[in-house]
């Protein structure tokens, strides 16, 4: 996935200063990120995003007050556009499954490396979501099985081959780049594919194809 080609404002909600300032250094030193605002409760993010909305949402799950679930809802509820990724000590399945109900477009763990962010950073701003690994087995894990009368997913939208394959790797948490170099394509017709996934199961992102695929017994959970 290309870097954004726009300045980018971002903001991080964490209560603890210390974590907030080595974060503001790492983003401070990406080439498309034009300011980082800190908060560090939840009414001085609201009053931050009141004033000027940032592109991006940097947002710990555990919040004294209020925790991340709330805050996501209340913001999404004013601020639908607001991209929000999670940086979270907690790994399982149902803080991730609850978040992007919520509709976060990510989930990523507070020891991810520079690069993971970087990367999440740049495929929620370019595309609008970032699915890991983790995440993708995760909604794996928590969508029902799909019962035997089930019909395939290509007949009921007329999948191609191709998209069953672009599917197949979306769902195992890939990246563009990484389905781009596995099937010796672009990672434009990468996300072309991606794109007429989206429209023709009208999942409203990647994790909705996962669910989506797993609930129509594409995949093998």
């Amino acid at each position: 996935m290309p870097a954004p080609d726009f300045p980018v404002r971002i903001a991080l909600l964490d209560d603890h200063p210390l974590f907030r300032q080595g974060m503001r250094y790492i983003l401070q030193a990406l080439p498309y990120v034009e300011a980082v605002d800190e908060a560090g409760a939840f009414p001085e993010l609201l009053a931050l995003c009141r004033q000027r909305l940032p592109d991006v949402l940097l947002l710990d799950l555990q919040m004294p007050g209020m925790d991340g679930p709330e805050v996501a809802k209340t913001l999404l509820a004013e601020f639908p556009d607001l991209k929000i990724i999670v940086l979270s000590m907690f790994s399982a399945d149902k803080f991730i499954t609850q978040m992007l109900k919520l509709g976060a477009r990510s989930y990523l763990p507070k020891d991810a490396d520079q690069d993971q962010l970087r990367q999440a950073l740049e495929d929620v701003l370019t595309s609008g979501h970032h699915v890991t690994p983790h995440m993708a087995r995760a909604l794996l894990r928590g969508a029902p099985a799909a019962p035997p009368a089930v019909p395939a997913l290509s007949a009921l939208v007329q999948l191609t081959p191709r998209e069953e394959e672009i599917l197949r790797l979306i769902c195992e948490g890939r990246t563009a780049a990484e389905i781009a170099d596995r099937l010796f394509i672009s990672r434009r017709t990468v996300e072309g594919h991606r794109q007429n996934l989206l429209e023709k199961t009208h999942a409203p992102n990647s994790a909705g194809l996962v669910v989506y695929a797993v609930r129509h017994g594409l995949l093998d959970t």
